[in-house]
């Protein structure tokens, strides 16, 4: 898995967080730059620290899963895609203007449970995990960041859309990993 890949990779999984944000933007009367640097921190720490767990947890049973670590990278891109888009089209969340822990710390857990498996797929597919978390927690770092801030111009409208775009990302990136190591194609 190259750079780019790892960037779109990064991108998808950032889409929970950055709809997070894109409400808590929408809650807030008065923006303050001490709430997306919190929302940055809060989202990006998690999206790069469960992908780690699930790298070393995945590297425990990598001579179990070698012969089928395509497929587990498949069936988990997908499965955590086809959620993002299935939340897309649901009801909005309600909305809650606090940024203490007690309320990002339960937030930020849900947006990176995804990440947690995709920490799988990183080490069945022998990713260099260091750059990798760095790319992923740095990404949504700065997307919710920016997600506190539209969010507050713009209201929630964006919500789904980043939702459903996220989850077509990761459904994509599993189909990719698939078909390459099927050898039906390469890129």
């Amino acid at each position: 898995m190259g750079v780019l890949e790892i960037f779109i990779l990064a991108l998808g999984l950032s889409m929970d967080a950055v709809a997070v944000s894109i409400c808590k933007g929408l809650s807030v009367r008065t923006l303050k730059p001490s709430h997306a640097l919190t929302a940055g921190l809060y989202f990006g720490g998690f999206q790069a620290g469960m992908p780690l767990i699930g790298y070393l947890l995945g590297k425990q049973f990598e001579c179990f899963i070698t012969s089928i670590d395509h497929w587990i990278a498949f069936v988990l891109l997908g499965i955590i895609g086809a959620n993002m888009i299935k939340e897309s089209f649901g009801e909005p969340d309600e909305l809650n203007d606090s940024f203490n822990p007690k309320t990002m710390l339960p937030l930020a857990v849900a947006t990176s449970i995804d990440a947690l498996a995709v920490g799988v797929t990183l080490a069945c597919l022998n990713v260099a995990v260091v750059p990798a978390i760095s790319l992923i927690g740095v990404i949504t770092f700065i997307l919710s960041a920016a997600g506190i801030k539209i969010g507050n111009v713009f209201g929630a409208k964006f919500k789904s859309k980043a939702e459903f775009a996220g989850g077509a990302v990761l459904i994509l990136m599993g189909t990719k990993i698939l078909l390459e190591h099927l050898q039906v194609f390469t890129w």
